[in-house]
């Protein structure tokens, strides 16, 4: 892959947006966690609340990371920008319009792993500063992979039926940015392609359904 940038050119683009942003990324850590304490607690209103989250995730890595600062050095960031807003505005479509989102935390492999990546996902910045990157210039919560992970990890906590339909531009995140963290040396990145590569296998899944008093299970 031939990128239109250098190391050094994307490393001082996210010195630019920490410098600037990094109180936004703060407060989008702190509201995340604490929508995850909620879901693990099993409240009703964690699937709705949620996807409202993941919907803020996706339109702020498009608009200010991808546009506003990573447009400066790869002319396709604003194609970039445009498919993560989209897909903010799916989130919020499917999960807090129509309330077509449950998530629930069970004992399942599925859900441990999810749980798994959303850790990551929050430790996301120790781990890109632990790898041998030094803060500014490095990438913290709230950029594109570290959002491709955590959403990644939430859909393994919902039905598949339901992830399926907002599954796939996480997935083609997975596989766009998951190349360039090879490219790009970015270790910390690398965990995006794992994530993909599980909820792929997630959704890929043949439905099992049978009927329990009247009702179906899957």
């Amino acid at each position: 892959m031939t990128l239109p940038f250098s190391h050094g050119q994307f490393l001082d683009v996210f010195g630019r947006y920490n410098e600037t942003l990094w109180p936004a990324a703060l407060v989008l850590w702190l509201f995340t966690a604490g929508f995850v304490v909620q879901l693990l607690r099993g409240r009703d209103v964690a699937g709705v609340w949620m996807s409202a989250l993941l919907a803020v995730h996706w339109l702020w890595a498009g608009l200010a990371y991808h546009l506003a600062y990573f447009r400066a050095i790869n002319p396709a960031a604003v194609i970039f920008g445009a498919v993560f807003v989209l897909q903010g505005g799916l989130l919020a479509w499917r999960g807090v319009a129509r309330r077509d989102l449950p998530f629930r935390v069970s004992t399942s492999g599925w859900s441990r792993i999810g749980l798994a990546l959303v850790t990551y996902a929050l430790l996301y910045p120790a781990i890109a500063l632990a790898s041998g990157l030094a803060y500014p210039r490095t990438p913290t919560f709230g950029v594109p992979c570290p959002t491709g992970i955590l959403t990644c990890g939430i859909l393994l906590l919902a039905p598949p039926s339901a992830a399926r339909w907002v599954a796939p531009i996480p997935l083609l995140w997975a596989l766009v940015g998951g190349s360039a963290a090879f490219v790009l040396d970015i270790r910390a990145d690398l965990a995006l392609v794992a994530a993909g590569v599980f909820l792929l296998t997630f959704l890929a899944r043949p439905s099992t359904r049978r009927r329990v008093g009247g009702h179906k299970e899957s």
